[in-house]
């Protein structure tokens, strides 16, 4: 299991020392939850203070678009190299067109769900992407609880890469701990993002007992 710790759970008054601690304490990538108070009723990382975050970060960059205006955001982070951009299917009319875009920028694409969009909806992009997010909460705050839903979504989602023979992970991101760990790696779940179990916690015992399952 891979794990990216989420910024958003982070001490902002000490971001850099708090971006320096994950990365040694074995996160494998660093996780930027953008927000725009349109898309979701909350404001959070600019691309000046993501800027900040990636000049100090010994590990990949993962930003997760929740926004308006897609296009707009993708153009404004992909300067800074993340290795991942993933936008919302729910806010975009040209997924397939904006998938190739973020290739194009030499960045790996993926695409966001939120608890009650199917799987099934990005099947006829499956060979565009590099990753799908799946939502356990409800985007736009940290610290909420797990939607147990989202695990039989993942099953029927790696269900369509199998079939279609793709290599996109499956990535899950909302209330992940060590009580629903194992029944997301069950599920087919590669990446896990880890907010407030991390940070509320000490960071290295807390992403070991999220990767070593």
């Amino acid at each position: 299991m891979l794990v990216a710790p989420s910024m958003l759970s982070s001490n902002f008054g000490r971001l850099e020392d708090e971006v320096k601690n994950i990365c040694e304490a074995g996160a494998d990538k660093i996780h930027i939850d953008v927000m725009d108070g349109h898309f979701v009723p909350n404001l959070t990382f600019g691309p000046v203070v993501v800027q900040s975050i990636a000049k100090v970060a010994t590990k990949p960059l993962d930003i997760h678009l929740m926004v308006q205006n897609n296009t707009f955001f993708v153009d404004l982070f992909a300067p800074l190299k993340p290795k991942y951009i993933s936008f919302h299917i729910e806010e975009e009319k040209h997924p397939h067109r904006l998938l190739q875009h973020i290739r194009d920028l030499g960045i790996k694409s993926a695409i966001a769900l939120n608890p009650s969009t199917p799987p099934e909806s990005v099947e006829f992009l499956l060979d565009n992407l590099d990753m799908i997010l799946l939502m356990s909460v409800n985007p736009g705050f940290g610290g909420q609880k797990f939607i147990p839903s989202v695990l039989e979504k993942a099953k029927r989602l790696k269900k369509l890469l199998v079939k279609k023979g793709s290599n996109a992970l499956i990535e899950v991101d909302g209330g992940v701990n060590d009580k629903n760990i194992y029944d997301l790696k069950k599920a087919g779940v590669d990446v896990v993002v880890a907010g407030s179990y991390v940070f509320k916690n000490d960071y290295k015992k807390a992403i070991e007992s999220l990767k070593n399952i």
